[in-house]
């Protein structure tokens, strides 16, 4: 058996909370990024025997178009499933129950779920900091439950919450510009999971191609890259109610 984590993580937090269960589940792991854009994952093939970590972030209680697609290139070809997703401490809606489909369209077994929580990718002041102590505790719990699972062979497919047909479509449309400190280093465009950036002119992008995953405010390494103070102050104020009180992670076996 092989255990692959296959994650489309921008900001990091999804990857955190995948490699927590991923550590329980085997001690060696076959990464596969779905943020490289330059990736060819049509060639990604697993065997029956197989186990994938399958995890991406809630983007207003879906699954983005972008992961969804690079993830249904894959040929699970029956390997055993754990998805996750992991929101900003708001609501992942309909994200697990999307994610289930379009792993069983790729060929997986789906054979455990979870829900996690990390820092808001763009109002970072809600779950700062997660996954914590807490959250690492929890997840590792649940990594042995699922292990005991797949050790038995337990093929049973869990039920997950959402609705089909999904909740619509929303985008945040925040579109991370340079400020004065930018030196033009390139990294923010080599790293953008969708080439929105210009490679010879990191102030030009292209707002239509942006999906606001935040990645380019992450690894600048002159935090040179900003979105609108005024409308980082609205989002956090729309947020400030459902977002406050801690939400903990959840397993579904």
């Amino acid at each position: 058996m092989k255990l692959y984590e296959i994650c489309f993580s921008p900001t990091g937090g999804t990857k955190k909370a995948a490699d927590i269960l991923a550590g329980e589940l085997a001690k060696e792991t076959e990464s596969v990024d779905l943020t490289d854009s330059r990736a060819d994952f049509s060639g990604i093939s697993l065997e029956e025997e197989d186990v994938a970590v399958i995890a991406v972030p809630s983007y207003g209680g879906r699954v983005l178009g972008t992961a969804a697609g690079r993830l249904g290139a894959i040929r699970g070809n029956g390997a055993r499933a754990v998805l996750v997703c992991v929101y900003g401490n708001r609501a992942y809606e309909d994200t697990l129950v999307e994610l289930q489909d379009i792993a069983k369209q790729a060929g997986f077994r789906v054979t455990a779920a979870v829900a996690a929580v990390a820092e808001h990718s763009i109002a970072r002041q809600f779950a700062a900091g997660r996954p914590d102590a807490q959250d690492k505790e929890q997840l590792q719990g649940f990594g042995g439950k699922i292990r005991e699972k797949l050790d038995a062979g337990d093929a049973s497919e869990p039920a997950v919450p959402g609705n089909r047909p999904y909740k619509k479509e929303g985008g945040a449309g925040m579109t991370p510009k340079p400020t004065k400190d930018c030196v033009k280093c390139g990294l923010c465009a080599a790293k953008c999971p969708v080439q929105a950036i210009d490679k010879n002119d990191p102030k030009n992008v292209d707002s239509k191609a942006c999906i606001s995953c935040m990645r380019c405010v992450s690894v600048c390494p002159h935090s040179a890259r900003k979105v609108s103070g005024v409308m980082l102050a609205a989002v956090g104020a729309m947020l400030k109610k459902t977002c406050s009180e801690r939400k903990e992670c959840e397993l579904y076996i």
